[in-house]
C-alpha cells in the first residue's frame, strides 16, 4: 500500500478496527477513511454501495461485525447471523463493483469445529460440527471468507481473509453480559475490588483453554498481510500459546488486584474444549507476535481504568 493510498476501514470505532487506524495512522498512511454507524448503515446495501462510488477506496480493511460472548449468541443467534451475513455481503460486493485493488476479511477462529486436532490449522475449516453457543456467527463469518473466495475465483479480485484467535485490548467489549471471557473477567475482578466483594463467580469448571492475542500485534499482522500476501488460502493471526480459563482468571485477578475467591460456576458451559491456532503460515510469512500475555493484561487493565468512566457510559 502506498502511503497516499485511500483506504477505508470498516469497523473503525471496534476492538480490531481502531487498532488498525492507530498502527495505520503510526506508519505512515494519511489518506484514511471511515464512517461511523450514524453515517453509514451497513445493513443497507445501496447506502454501502453509494459510498464506495463516492469515495472509491484503494483498500479495504472490514473489520466492522456483530460480535459479543457465550451470552449474547445465545439470546440473539437470528441477530448474529443476518447482521455480520448481511455487512460482509454488501461491502464485499460493493468493493467488486468499485474496483477495489485489495481487501482484507476478518474471520474468527470460532469458524473451526468445536472439537478439532490442535493446534488448529487452516485446512480443519468444515470438517466437523461447529460450537452450538455460537454457530451462528460462526457460519457467517465462514460465509465471508467464502465470499472473498468466490469473487476472487470468477471476478479475478484480490481480497484475502484472516483468521483472528481470541482478541483483547483498548477498545474492547467490556459489557458483562456481551462481551467476551477475557474483558468479561477483567471488569468483573475491577468491579468486585472496587464494591468490596470477597467472590468472584466465573462460568465452568475453568478447564477449557484459549489462545489471546493483543490486538496491536493484530492490526500490525493485518497491514503485513496487505503488504505482502495474497491468495485464496485463510490465514491464521494469533501466538501459538495457550492458556486455560482457570490461569487466565488467576492472572487477572492478580493484575487487579482483587484479594477474595474465585468460585466456579460448573454449571454453567465450558464451551469449546480446546481452540489454539496453527500459526506456522504466519511465521513462514515473516510475523510473529510482540505482546505477551502478562504485559497485555496489565496495558488492558490501565487502559480500562483510565477509561472506565466513558465505558459506564456505553
Amino acid at each position: 500500500m502506498n502511503k497516499n493510498a485511500k483506504i477505508y476501514i470498516a469497523g473503525h470505532t471496534g476492538l480490531v478496527g481502531s487498532a488498525i487506524v492507530r498502527k495505520l495512522r503510526t506508519d505512515g498512511y494519511n489518506n484514511l477513511v471511515f464512517k461511523t454507524r450514524e453515517q453509514l448503515n451497513l445493513l443497507d446495501q445501496k447506502a454501502v454501495l453509494h459510498f464506495f462510488e463516492a469515495e472509491r477506496p484503494e483498500y479495504v480493511f472490514l473489520a466492522a461485525a456483530k460480535v459479543g460472548g457465550i451470552v449474547g449468541n445465545m439470546k440473539h443467534p437470528a441477530d448474529f447471523i443476518y447482521e455480520n451475513l448481511t455487512i460482509e455481503t454488501n461491502i464485499i460486493h460493493a468493493a467488486y463493483k468499485t474496483n477495489v485493488a485489495k481487501l482484507l476479511f476478518l474471520g474468527s477462529s470460532c469458524i473451526y469445529p468445536k472439537v478439532t486436532p490442535q493446534p488448529i490449522k487452516e485446512e480443519y475449516l468444515l470438517t466437523g460440527p461447529l460450537e452450538e453457543t455460537n454457530k451462528y456467527y460462526a457460519v457467517a463469518k465462514i460465509a465471508g471468507l467464502l465470499l472473498c473466495e468466490a469473487y476472487n475465483t470468477q471476478y479475478n479480485t484480490n481480497f484475502i481473509a484472516v483468521m483472528p484467535t481470541n482478541l483483547y485490548g483498548p477498545n474492547d467489549n467490556f459489557h458483562p453480559e456481551n462481551s467476551h471471557v477475557l474483558p468479561a473477567l477483567l471488569q468483573r475482578f475491577i468491579s468486585a475490588k472496587r464494591d468490596g466483594h470477597e467472590e468472584v463467580t466465573v462460568w465452568g469448571t475453568g478447564s477449557a483453554r484459549r489462545e489471546f492475542l493483543h490486538v496491536n500485534d493484530m492490526a500490525d499482522a493485518c497491514i503485513f498481510l496487505m503488504n505482502t500476501y495474497s491468495g485464496n488460502e485463510t490465514i491464521n493471526i494469533g501466538t501459538g500459546n495457550d492458556v486455560s480459563i482457570r490461569e487466565l482468571a488467576e492472572m487477572i485477578k492478580e493484575v487487579s488486584g482483587f484479594e477474595g475467591e474465585i468460585v466456579w460456576d460448573d454449571s454453567k458451559p465450558n464451551g469449546t474444549p480446546v481452540k489454539r491456532l496453527d500459526v506456522q503460515k504466519l511465521h513462514d510469512l515473516g510475523w510473529r507476535h510482540t505482546i505477551e500475555l502478562s504485559e497485555g493484561l496489565q496495558q488492558t487493565y490501565q487502559w480500562y481504568i483510565e477509561n472506565e468512566s466513558a465505558l459506564r457510559k456505553t
